[in-house]
């Protein structure tokens, strides 16, 4: 009767998101840590979204509302057995992991969005994901169009990255064959060569700060597979801005581990919604979805037969 975490990536922030975020339980580190970056402000300022999606306040965002939501939930939840991270939510699992602090968590967010900013050079670049292409079509389409495949969900279901004018001719060709596209609210093409640069420059600061082994299966983007030693750790970490990641994989591997339900810890529901298209037979759900922590935790008991 196990319990798998996934934590969500960039694009997943809203204004009504988590409302029970602190309210009547002890303080939050991960809140306060987050505060002092953003301002104790940062929830009204969602309404403005240049400000919102901005690639910095985004990245910095999503792990410190992750890891605050992990540290009011995790009182109330059995021990996970597996946890795994979309894109810059691997920071938030890698904390939850053991594998550094919510602090170390905030300041590579920061300092990883600054990398990806820089690589881009003020290029206009994003990500696009396309749904229902036929067999090969995306692979012709990256080509004919200069794009990357940045994430991996299913058979059908990809995210390309690249130039924003690439993408809008992509979007308009695979649209016409029958496909349907959604531009990413992400101002970068991450997880593709336009990244490389800042792969090297990332390990470097990693290798600086201090890596803990895994209190818990860990699965990496890089991969799709758990891995546990510290130096494999760190060169995943940093290579993953800039190669695609196999999320269709990583969801394969947390199944592996006999997870009775899965939670997404976070914002929005995109990874609950993913995972429930390919492990319908292993509930998942979103914390974002209900309306007081105890109530995710009720479901997480129930689903494990705990209750």
């Amino acid at each position: 009767m196990t319990l798998g975490l996934l934590f969500p990536g960039q694009g997943t922030q809203h204004p009504d998101m988590l409302p029970w975020l602190g309210h009547g339980c002890a303080p939050l580190p991960a809140l306060a840590l987050l505060e002092s970056r953003l301002g104790a402000d940062w929830r009204n300022r969602l309404a403005d979204s240049a400000w919102a999606t901005r690639n910095e306040v985004a990245q910095t965002l999503l792990t410190g509302l992750s890891l605050a939501a992990w540290q009011q939930l995790q009182p109330l939840l059995p021990a996970p057995a597996v946890v795994a991270g979309y894109s810059v939510g691997e920071l938030a699992a890698f904390s939850a992991a053991g594998v550094f602090g919510a602090d170390d968590a905030l300041a590579m967010a920061s300092l990883r969005a600054r990398l990806m900013d820089e690589c881009v050079q003020g290029q206009p670049t994003g990500l696009l994901s396309i749904s229902g292409a036929a067999p090969g079509a995306i692979d012709d389409l990256c080509r004919r169009h200069a794009l990357a495949v940045a994430i991996r969900i299913g058979a059908d279901r990809v995210i390309v990255g690249g130039l924003r004018s690439d993408l809008q001719a992509a979007e308009d060709e695979a649209g016409a064959a029958g496909a349907s596209c959604t531009r990413l609210a992400v101002s970068i093409a991450s997880h593709t060569p336009w990244m490389a640069a800042g792969v090297p420059r990332l390990a470097e600061a990693l290798a600086a700060r201090p890596f803990e082994r895994p209190r818990v299966a860990l699965v990496c983007n890089h991969t799709g597979t758990t891995l546990r030693t510290v130096d494999a750790l760190r060169q995943a970490l940093a290579a993953q801005i800039a190669a695609t990641v196999p999320w269709d994989r990583c969801m394969d591997t947390v199944a592996e581990r006999r997870v009775r339900c899965v939670l997404e810890v976070g914002p929005g529901n995109t990874l609950a919604r993913m995972w429930n298209a390919r492990h319908p037979a292993i509930p998942a759900r979103s914390v974002d979805e209900f309306q007081a922590p105890d109530a995710a935790a009720r479901w997480v008991h129930e689903a494990l037969g705990t209750d």
